[in-house]
């Protein structure tokens, strides 16, 4: 229910009717400007204009014994698992964390189409404890305003100010219940930002951006990013048909000063029938002379529904190249079959591997079982059990010390209302557990 009609069926509940009351009355006399504007949710409407406001609250707890770790694929560090800091019972980690944010819509129309103010507000609150002990210095509830742009246009839209990037990334995320070493390292897709920073141009930030759509399914975009940095080309092509959705995108930075790096991010995901195919690929590097360090990784997964089974299968490469010219190419591959027995309980049965060059070099694989089952229409129970490993091609062993058992459960409650709340836990051979709760409420 929106605001304005809560708010005015008190007023006429309090018998506060008569024409001259509501002339005074002022931001509730026009009380149709947001659907006039086409806009819905919580909104507060003036004369001219309508403020549509939403937030939320996540938080998240762990508690337990895992600050150390065990690499399972060493190329580039692709995957480390928890293991215990110290002997049981003698100290624990854990962490709180409260993620909390509001963002306010202010939108008018224009001859241009609407024109929006847009504030989000965020607070990002983490305490980290490692063997009982704080790890760095305490979090502040400091608020930021994580955006503050204005916006105007329909099918053709300018926004200036601080923003999120328009550079896409999706279209890259595989298909099987284990995903892919590399395309999970920190972000379920293809590897980017966060794990190659020093080789992907710095986005958002300060924009000028413009969006159009052509028509027929195409969307173009082109923006100045980062620009309170040293400014970053970005440029955006986007697709939605029927059965396929597909992008590129592409940025380059160092606008002010001849450029340092470059990165592109290209996918597509197509649907046909009981088949689906998603190909995606990631690349960067420095454009500085003389400086040879780049990166490529590209995902290809397939998935096909037969009856009651869903089986799908995923490869994946990864090469890097560093400054002077030394290059290293990993290998990964996984697969899955997932089976509905009955309504409310799925199967899933699968694996993955990553080894790097033709010796498998530093190899580590995962193969894992899962059961999903809805206890109650707002309860599902997922269980899992599995076994994370290294092993060498040359030497065709499981290391020792690198194999790990694990189990895993949980419970998530969504009894609706924008609430969702789950509670986990893991459990290692290598002695390492810990236990997960989390809970979160959007409004909009």
């Amino acid at each position: 229910m929106k605001l304005k009609n809560l708010i005015l069926g008190s007023v006429a509940a309090a018998g506060l009717s008569t024409a001259g009351f509501a002339a005074d009355l002022g931001v509730l006399t026009s009380l149709d400007v947001c659907d006039d504007l086409g806009l819905s949710g919580l909104t507060i409407s003036s004369d001219t204009n309508c403020l549509q406001i939403s937030g939320g609250v996540e938080y998240e707890m762990n508690f337990g014994n895992y600050d150390a770790a065990t690499a399972i694929v060493t190329h580039q560090g692709l995957k480390n698992i928890d293991a215990p800091g110290a002997a049981l019972g003698i100290s624990n980690d854990w962490n709180s964390k409260v993620v909390s944010w509001l963002k306010f819509v202010g939108t008018d129309s224009s001859d241009f189409g609407p024109a929006r103010a847009v504030i989000k507000l965020k607070n990002d609150y983490k305490n980290t404890y490692t063997n009982g002990v704080l790890v760095g210095p305490a979090d502040t509830y400091t608020v930021v305003i994580d955006e503050g742009y204005v916006q105007v246009g329909d099918a053709t839209v300018l926004s200036v100010g601080k923003k999120g990037s328009i550079f896409s990334k999706g279209d890259d995320e595989p298909f099987n219940f284990t995903g892919l070493f590399a395309a999970s390292k920190k972000d379920t897709g293809v590897i980017g930002s966060d794990e190659y920073n020093a080789l992907f141009p710095k986005v958002g930030g300060h924009v000028i951006q413009l969006e159009s759509n052509f028509g027929n399914g195409f969307v173009g975009k082109i923006g100045l990013e980062s620009i309170d940095a040293k400014g970053t080309v970005v440029g955006v092509l986007d697709y939605a048909g029927d059965s396929i959705t597909a992008h590129i995108s592409g940025a380059l930075d160092g606008v002010s000063n001849a450029g340092d790096t470059y990165a592109v991010h290209a996918g597509m995901t197509g649907t046909f029938d009981q088949f689906k195919l998603r190909a995606a690929l990631s690349s960067g590097g420095s454009t500085i002379a003389g400086d040879q360090s780049s990166y490529l990784n590209g995902p290809l997964s397939v998935q096909g529904t037969f009856d009651i089974f869903t089986i799908a299968a995923s490869a994946e490469v990864l090469s890097n190249v560093t400054a002077v010219g030394v290059r290293t190419t990993g290998y990964g591959l996984g697969g899955s079959v997932g089976a509905t027995v009955t309504d409310g309980i799925a199967f899933n049965l699968g694996g993955r591997y990553f080894g790097e060059g033709v010796s498998g070099s530093g190899a580590g694989y995962q193969v894992a079982a899962q059961i999903i089952a809805d206890v109650t229409e707002t309860l599902k129970a997922t269980a899992e059990i599995g076994i994370y490993g290294r092993t060498d091609r040359i030497v065709p062993v499981v290391l020792a010390g690198t194999s790990d058992v694990y189990g895993k459960a949980a419970l998530a409650w969504a009894p609706g209302g924008g609430f969702t709340s789950s509670l986990g836990a893991t459990v290692q051979q290598n002695g390492a557990y810990k236990v997960t709760f989390k809970t979160a409420k959007s409004f909009e």
